[in-house]
């Protein structure tokens, strides 16, 4: 792993730290990548990494700040995990969807079926007909039983919910230990996953909707560039994907 030495002044020491630099900057990508600096892994200590010390352990932190939802969570960086914050997600939202809501996307064709499957769990009607987004609480584990994955149905489900968050149509909200029937606990964590609309509201979300999704990706390169001037643009685009 890379990171800081645990003297260091700049190291950042716990998961609000974390949060106050991703609203400072934007976003950030949990782990290295080949924009040197441009990680969480880089300005942590390198030493505490799946530690179970919830004070110091950063893959601790990404769970408490999944579930505090100051910033959104999930994998956003070339399919792999990172930040956005609130104030950026609308451009992410506009440039990856492309200006198309899940419904409108479906509509059109440009939806995957076993996308469709997952998201039908979240979305329902209100008396006009309009889409509402509901904002049931579900281990991933579930979700995939109920969307129909498995060795009798659909195929893919992690690469489907990786392209479904990547296309910002999902974030990573919580994540809970699974239950037997005695209700005890067992095992790792599991990722709840919930549209960025169920958490912030459909007005926040879509609210870059009104500029070209072009501009929005441009802002988000910009940032990248303002931020690293001697990124590469290849290295870019690798974490941001290519203009619509």
């Amino acid at each position: 792993m890379k990171g800081l030495e645990w003297d260091n002044p700049y190291r950042i020491r716990t998961w609000k730290e974390l949060v106050n630099w991703i609203n400072e900057i934007g976003f950030l990508p949990l782990f290295a990548n080949e924009t040197e600096g441009f990680s969480a892994e880089e300005h942590v200590s390198r030493d505490y990494w799946w530690t179970g010390i919830v004070e110091e352990d950063p893959w601790e932190w990404r769970e408490i700040i999944a579930r505090s939802r100051e910033v959104a969570y999930g994998k956003f960086f070339d399919k792999k995990s990172g930040f956005i914050s609130r104030e950026w997600l609308p451009y992410f939202a506009n440039a990856r969807r492309d200006g198309y809501d899940f419904d409108a996307r479906w509509a059109d064709g440009l939806a995957d079926r076993r996308e469709k499957l997952i998201m039908d769990f979240y979305m329902d009607e209100d008396e006009s007909g309009d889409v509402v987004w509901k904002k049931d609480e579900i281990l991933s584990t579930e979700l995939k039983k109920k969307a129909g994955f498995g060795k009798q149905g659909a195929k893919n489900y992690p690469g489907i919910i990786t392209n479904l968050q990547m296309n910002l149509y999902l974030v990573t909200a919580d994540f809970r230990r699974r239950e037997n029937r005695r209700g005890e606990k067992y095992g790792m964590s599991v990722s709840v996953m919930l549209p960025p609309e169920a958490v912030w509201g459909y007005d926040l979300v879509t609210s870059a909707y009104g500029e070209e999704p072009g501009v929005s990706w441009q802002r988000i390169y910009d940032r990248v560039k303002e931020l690293y001037p001697d990124s590469y643009e290849k290295d870019i685009i690798r974490l941001i994907g290519r203009k619509p």
